[in-house]
C-alpha cells in the first residue's frame, strides 16, 4: 500500500503525546497503515510536537495564547484542519472543547480517547471521581465526537478492576496503558474500512454495533 492510499490522518495534542507516541510506534511496526499528514497543538511547548518532528512528521502549533480571544482560536484551527483536509481526526489529550462548527464540518471523521468508561464521568478527573464513588471498574473509551463533550458515540473501550488499595496515580497508569493498546486498534478499524458512523450509528464489518466492544486488562497481559 502506498502513501496515496492510506488513510490522512491529523492527529491534536496538548501536551506530551504518549498516545501520539502509541500511534506513532504503530505505524513505524507496519500495524497501522495510516499517512500521519500532521501533528497540530494549541501548546507550543507540548513534548508531543517533539515526538513528531523525531518521527518525521510535519507539525504545526496553533498556540492558543497568540489568539485574542476563543473565537479567533477556533477559526485559525478551523482554517488549518480545512487546508490539511485529512480523512481522519485524532484528538490525542488535546484538552480544548473543539467548536461546534468544525466538529459538524467533521462529523464521523473526529475521534477522540476519554479516560472514563463512557456515558460513565464525561469531563476532567475521571479517576478520581471513580475512586470516590468506590467504582469496581473503571478505564477508557474511544468515541466519535459530537458537539456535546463526551457524548458521541462509543466504540472501543479498555476495562480494568479497580484494586482496593488503589491510587489515583496506580489507576491512571493501569488505564493509559490501555489506551496505548486500543487507540491504535480503532484507528486502523477505521482506516481498514471495517468501522464507520453512519447516521450516529457505529457500523462495524457491515454490522450494526449495538455498543462498545470490550477490552479487559487480563485479555491482553
Amino acid at each position: 500500500m502506498n502513501r496515496q492510499d492510506k488513510l490522512r490522518v491529523a492527529v491534536l495534542i496538548s501536551g506530551s503525546g504518549t498516545n501520539l507516541q502509541a500511534i506513532i510506534d504503530a505505524v513505524a511496526k507496519g500495524d497501522l497503515a495510516i499517512d500521519l499528514v500532521s501533528v497540530l497543538s494549541d501548546n507550543p511547548s507540548a513534548y508531543g510536537l517533539q515526538r513528531a518532528a523525531a518521527a518525521g512528521i510535519a507539525t504545526d502549533c496553533i498556540d492558543y495564547a497568540a489568539w485574542p480571544d476563543r473565537a479567533a482560536y477556533d477559526a485559525a484551527l478551523n482554517k488549518r484542519l480545512t487546508e490539511l483536509n485529512p480523512q481522519l481526526i485524532v484528538l490525542a489529550g488535546y484538552m480544548r472543547i473543539i467548536a461546534t462548527t468544525t466538529v459538524n464540518q467533521f462529523a464521523g471523521r473526529m475521534i477522540n480517547v476519554h479516560p472514563s468508561l463512557l456515558p460513565a464521568y464525561p469531563g476532567l478527573h475521571t479517576y478520581r471521581r471513580a475512586l470516590d464513588a468506590n467504582e469496581a471498574f473503571h478505564g477508557t473509551t474511544v468515541h466519535f465526537v459530537i458537539p456535546e463533550l463526551d457524548a458521541g458515540p462509543p466504540f472501543l473501550q479498555y476495562r480494568v478492576k479497580i484494586h482496593a488499595d488503589e491510587t489515583e496515580h496506580s489507576l491512571r497508569e493501569r488505564v493509559q496503558a490501555g489506551e496505548h493498546i486500543i487507540y491504535p486498534k480503532g484507528i486502523g478499524w477505521i482506516a481498514d474500512g471495517r468501522l464507520e458512523l453512519r447516521s450516529n450509528q457505529i457500523w462495524l464489518d457491515t454490522k450494526p454495533l449495538a455498543g462498545p466492544i470490550v477490552i479487559d486488562e487480563v485479555t491482553v497481559n
